[in-house]
């Protein structure tokens, strides 16, 4: 969440991100509850002031043997008091937490403004782009069963057989190294958090529909590592000569989302369940803008080893998600659609996700806690990943060629 600073000092800043997110949010409503909870916060202390005075003259009078009767029935007028304000400190606590967690993140002053992704900018171009007649479907052939998925589990789900088995833990194995090469702590997370946890790192009320939730438990399926590597540090002060500390996470992960009607319809592009591996960054806040660049140039090589042509954009403000402050998105060339697509998000969250999860830092043990920031981008989710491959390394006799750094893993050069 936003520091409530800004709430109070600089309303009119927040207003104008909200009108850049084209987002319908009621500020006058947290102003008013926030004005609300600071009141109430001093009229609770002064009434348990109160009390506790009271405590203290009604002990004396006692030990001087005087009349302590009216005290008495004083200090229970004031603790009725203090019980019924009490009750209505919680209830607007609770309210000004739902609507602070609600808010969306400031905007970096480098995002483009606009109403949707018409308005993202492209900054950077790699390879060259080719149609080819067939989509990832046709070249899968056998070794892609959707129907039969359909059938086991429904629409959005897949067999995959043989080669592009090999190929999608290939994937994975190579991410895993890659990012090894960059001083990354490989984590393997729960595939399951609490929603505690959740909330921490996503607006939880805009997920609703499409995170899997377990009956019964408070557990939710993981849509992305993401979340779960957000929460590991949850209420933990992180030591700041340690930072930056970057994971490398790996992970299935589980989304009912179905995309736009009509989009993404065929094959596995996007599908209920994939597995991704994902960078996870905790930074000094000083740091974070250079991560941010960073983690962006990892995973561009990374598919530039691949010979995957792409793009990169940056997300304008009506486009992102409302936990970043700023996005780039990596948009892979799928020649059987002919089209760029999203294969990469890379996002600086400064310190919204910290302050929910209450995740700081400090250099020295007396000195005082400061929030961090993190940062998450995807290296690869597999399913995108082989659509791309396919499509973009597919030769005329409906062979795959496999991408160089991936033959070892595979000990294969042709699918």
């Amino acid at each position: 969440m936003i520091d409530p600073y800004i709430i109070r000092e600089r309303p009119d800043d927040i207003r104008r991100m909200l009108q850049s997110r084209v987002v319908d949010y009621d500020l006058n409503e947290l102003i008013l509850c926030e004005q609300e909870r600071r009141r109430y916060i001093a009229d609770t202390d002064k009434l348990r002031q109160e009390r506790n005075d009271c405590g203290k003259t009604i002990s004396e009078l006692k030990k001087s043997r005087e009349d302590a009767t009216d005290m008495i029935n004083h200090m229970k007028r004031v603790s009725a008091e203090l019980r019924a304000q009490e009750s209505m400190q919680t209830a607007n606590e609770e309210k000004y937490q739902r609507l602070i967690r609600a808010m969306p993140n400031m905007i970096h002053d480098t995002v483009p403004l606009g109403p949707d992704d018409t308005t993202n900018v492209e900054i950077n171009r790699w390879g060259l782009t080719d149609s080819k007649p067939k989509n990832h479907v046709d070249v899968a052939g056998d070794l892609l069963d959707i129907e039969r998925a359909a059938k086991v589990a429904g629409s959005r789900f897949y067999y995959l057989k043989d080669g592009l088995v090999r190929l999608n833990y290939a994937i994975i194995s190579y991410a895993l190294d890659h990012l090894l090469e960059y001083g990354y702590t490989l984590v393997q997370p729960p595939y399951m958090i609490n929603r505690q946890s959740m909330e921490g790192a996503i607006i939880a009320e805009d997920f609703e529909d499409v995170i899997y939730k377990i009956q019964d438990k408070d557990l939710y399926m993981v849509g992305t590592s993401e979340h779960a590597m957000a929460a590991m540090h949850s209420d933990e002060i992180m030591d700041g000569h340690t930072l930056p500390v970057r994971y490398a996470g790996v992970s299935p992960c589980f989304r009912k989302e179905a995309g736009a009607h009509g989009k993404d319809q065929k094959g596995i592009f996007r599908v209920h369940q994939f597995e991704k591996v994902e960078q996870f960054v905790y930074a000094r806040p000083e740091q974070s803008w250079v991560e941010h660049q960073r983690m962006l140039r990892i995973s561009e090589k990374f598919y530039e080893s691949l010979s995957i042509p792409y793009r990169t954009v940056i997300l304008s403000s009506g486009d992102m998600g409302k936990v970043a402050s700023k996005t780039y998105d990596i948009e892979a060339w799928m020649a059987g659609q002919s089209a760029y697509r999203e294969i990469v998000s890379c996002s600086n969250c400064t310190d919204y996700q910290a302050r929910r999860l209450m995740i700081r830092y400090r250099d020295r043990t007396n000195d005082k806690p400061q929030y961090l920031h993190t940062l998450n981008s995807t290296l690869v989710a597999t399913t995108r990943t082989m659509v791309a491959i396919m499509e973009n390394h597919q030769r005329r006799d409906g062979h795959i060629d496999v991408p160089k750094p991936l033959q070892s893993y595979m000990n294969l050069k042709i699918i």
